[in-house]
């Protein structure tokens, strides 16, 4: 029978922070795949764990998926451990996880940190609806997409940044976002922990002009103002064509009744106004 794979949280800083589950699986398991195997060598020695380690990153995720996917056909079991908090977010991990799904070998996941969840319930912003983005792309087209589709964002949103970058990323996400409030989290776990709100990102890149950034940081942003959201889009409606504006609905799938009722509805006015309109013009 074919082997498991076994995702495995880690510590994202206090080494306390481990399930007993997840030391046991470590303990049994036949391979343990880690995205730095100098950094796990460390976890286990801790612990007292004695078992046979490879390497898993992002510069060899695929080829090294279908090695290690053999040894699970071969009935092996593997735990894959990422360097800090959950494998397959914001990791090669992922394509592991989806390979092995794919050839039939059972994955399953054992819960623990998370930097992500971690920042979001110590923040203080709004938990119920949320997104996560990870690292910004550093490719400039790529990057401008999703700060495009952020800006329109009502979730809370979260995202992952080093310190070197920091600053540069504060200014984009201040360019492309607008006033927005954040809340910036360091060192998560451990002993200089801290997160750090303030009222608009503005006043989080004046404060890292006098503080150089330390440790790897979760951003966390609150969402667009839906009521502003709502303005803006209605004064872009009053703006178009109320034709174009039917027109742009009808291209989305809707038969002419619907379209009009959606126009209307947009421009706080009736049916019968969109339709005299129409007729007018026409």
């Amino acid at each position: 029978m074919a082997g498991t794979l076994f995702l495995c949280a880690t510590p994202i800083g206090n080494l306390d922070d481990i399930t007993l589950r997840v030391l046991e699986t470590l303990k049994n398991a036949d391979l343990v795949a880690a995205e730095d195997t100098r950094n796990t060598l460390k976890l286990l020695n801790h612990y007292g764990i004695r078992r046979p380690l490879t390497s898993y990153h992002e510069h060899n995720k695929y080829e090294k998926a279908d090695e290690l996917i053999a040894r699970l056909a071969g009935g092996e079991n593997i735990a894959l451990v990422t360097d800090a908090g959950t494998p397959a977010i914001s990791d090669p991990g992922e394509v592991l996880a989806a390979k092995c799904l794919e050839q039939g070998i059972r994955v399953t996941s054992l819960p623990g940190a998370c930097a992500l969840i971690t920042a979001l319930t110590m923040s203080g912003m709004p938990a119920r609806r949320f997104c996560f983005e990870g690292f910004l792309p550093q490719e400039k087209k790529e990057k401008r997409h999703i700060l495009e589709a952020l800006e329109q964002e009502e979730r809370t949103t979260i995202l992952y940044e080093a310190p070197h970058r920091l600053k540069k990323t504060l200014e984009e996400l201040s360019d492309a976002l607008g006033k927005r409030r954040i809340v910036l989290c360091r060192e998560l776990t451990k002993k200089y922990e801290e997160a750090l709100p303030f009222p608009d990102i503005s006043d989080a890149i004046a404060y890292y002009e006098e503080n150089e950034p330390r440790g790897e940081y979760v951003l966390i942003l609150s969402g667009k103002d839906p009521e502003e959201k709502m303005k803006e889009q209605q004064e872009s409606f009053e703006n178009m064509p109320l034709s174009e504006h039917v027109a742009m609905y009808e291209a989305r799938g809707m038969d002419r009744k619907s379209a009009m009722k959606a126009a209307a509805a947009d421009r706080g006015i009736s049916k019968r106004d969109v339709y005299n309109a129409l007729v007018r013009n026409n």
